[in-house]
């Protein structure tokens, strides 16, 4: 009999690639999401469509009644203003909704998807691994909180009896991104409009291996583990000199030193307080810019046979959606 799996925030970079996965493999695939959002990335899948808000119990109540598995996706990603009561409402209260939904359908099944910077980062040497505790909170911003918190509420549910485990990708990059999240890098380096890089740097995997492992967890995996969704690190400059070579453009050659970036950070947030618009670089973003966030995939690679493809495709791939769908004009 088909198996079916219900998901939430499945129109953005990672449920749009996490639906192919799933639809390849036979699933029957029912996505709860808002009605007035739209959805380039959903047209024309053979998938169920659920309408509701993950902020609103009563929308939820039936949306997962005849699924097996479900994988909560939707979450706030802003970061800005730092401290933002909706996006920790989303990401918690709309997690203890879908959590409450679930557990009253009776999934075989819960993936949650974290992020890995609630776990501690490390160096290239030593990277961060889910051993590392939380140290996110030094840059004061409630996208980074309200997911830990929102893990730690998953954590709850498991020991209450809730078959859950959570999965926490690193920086995404591939196709289907019509925001564009990570695809707005790489326009901006393919638009020659990044001018330099900072100290700092972060773990990197192409978004249709984070969709393989989240595919997996749904059989793989222990209940109760988090798993970090990543593959390469690489610094900022090592990162964009690759995304260039990859496009075939010039990499972005100025270093831009640290205390430079901190200022401007202070004077964007600043600023933004002041006129009530977000900033091209917060304090928040600026910090983090100058940090290394390196993460060891290890785990996952181990127990959910995450792969680890060729972040060139990802680049590639994600360029070539962005240019056939308009978003480089």
């Amino acid at each position: 009999m088909q198996k079916c799996v219900g998901l939430t925030g499945g129109d953005g970079l990672l449920g749009s690639n996490v639906i192919r996965e799933l639809l390849q493999r036979g699933y029957r695939v029912r996505v709860f999401r808002q009605p007035e959002r739209a959805s380039l990335t959903l047209a024309g899948l053979a998938i169920e469509e659920v309408y509701g808000d993950i902020l609103r119990p009563d929308t939820l109540s039936t949306a997962f009644q005849g699924c097996d598995y479900v994988i909560h996706a939707a979450a706030s990603t802003r970061i800005w203003p730092s401290r933002d009561p909706a996006s920790r409402r989303v990401n918690i209260e709309g997690t203890r909704n879908v959590l409450n939904a679930a557990r009253d359908a009776g999934v075989e099944r819960l993936i949650y998807v974290g992020t890995a910077n609630t776990y501690g980062a490390g160096s290239k040497a030593d990277p961060g691994s889910e051993a590392r505790p939380y140290a996110g909170a030094v840059y004061g911003l409630d996208y980074m909180d309200s997911k830990r918190e929102a893990q730690e509420l998953v954590m709850q549910y498991v020991a209450d009896g809730l078959p859950a485990l959570v999965v926490n990708p690193t920086f995404m990059i591939g196709p289907y991104d019509a925001t564009p999240s990570s695809g707005a890098l790489i326009r901006s380096i393919a638009m020659g409009l990044v001018p330099g890089y900072t100290r700092g740097g972060r773990n990197y995997i192409a978004v249709k291996d984070a969709a393989v492992g989240i595919a997996n967890a749904l059989t793989m995996g222990r209940v109760g583990q988090g798993y970090i969704l990543g593959h390469e690190n690489m610094s900022y400059k090592e990162a964009f000199t690759r995304v260039a070579s990859v496009l075939g453009v010039r990499p972005p050659r100025h270093y831009i030193p640290s205390g430079l970036v901190l200022v401007g950070g202070l004077l964007g947030s600043m600023t933004g307080t002041l006129l009530g618009r977000a900033p091209k670089v917060s304090w928040a973003m600026a910090r983090i810019a100058c940090d290394e966030h390196y993460y060891t995939p290890r785990k996952a690679v181990d127990e959910l046979s995450l792969p680890q493809s060729s972040l060139d495709d990802a680049i590639r791939e994600c360029y070539d959606w962005l240019h056939k769908h308009n978003y480089l004009a």
